[in-house]
């Protein structure tokens, strides 16, 4: 396993928060939720507006708000950062990886973005370059790392599989 490759932990209530907001890009919060968690989820509402809330309400909260994403690696690495940019410190915000497995890929051709990615390799639809996935995340760009998959060797793609957890 590669070193760069988050590492979840499974949902868990924080109980030393004051406050607590869960969002999560999945139709439905876990079932052990504690009744005192705000919850915004994709059975109310997108995962954009989710994003969209979290800038002006992250402004507003003082010391003490945990913040918990759960969902695809791309949503919970989103909140991530909205939180880090709004101040939030790392053991403030806690990330869950749910749903299907599916990557966000960063073309390091023409710095696109791919989301929903579920095979190891794929077509960028920026340059349209054959890529391969690469099992290392950037945590800079939230996002697995796409180089072009026959460049020492052109003509030469594997079939593509699919991730592993």
């Amino acid at each position: 396993m590669n070193k760069s490759r988050p590492i979840y932990a499974p949902f868990q209530f924080d109980p030393s928060g004051a406050r607590h907001l869960l969002v999560t890009d999945q139709p439905d919060p876990p079932a052990d939720l504690n009744t005192n968690v705000q919850t915004l989820t994709a059975r109310t509402h997108t995962a954009d507006a989710i994003l969209a809330f979290l800038p002006p309400h992250l402004a507003t909260q003082t010391t003490g708000l945990r913040l918990y994403a759960i969902g695809s690696e791309a949503f919970v690495w989103d909140v991530n950062a909205i939180a880090l940019a709004a101040g939030m410190g790392a053991g403030e915000v806690h990330l869950t990886r749910a749903g299907p497995l599916i990557r966000r890929v960063y073309c390091t051709h023409c710095q696109t973005m791919a989301d929903d990615v579920a095979t190891t390799i794929t077509q960028c639809p920026g340059c349209g370059a054959t890529l391969e996935v690469r099992d290392h995340f950037s945590r800079h760009h939230r996002a697995f790392m796409g180089v072009q998959v026959d460049a020492e060797a052109p003509g030469e793609i594997p079939a593509p599989e699919g991730f592993r957890s």
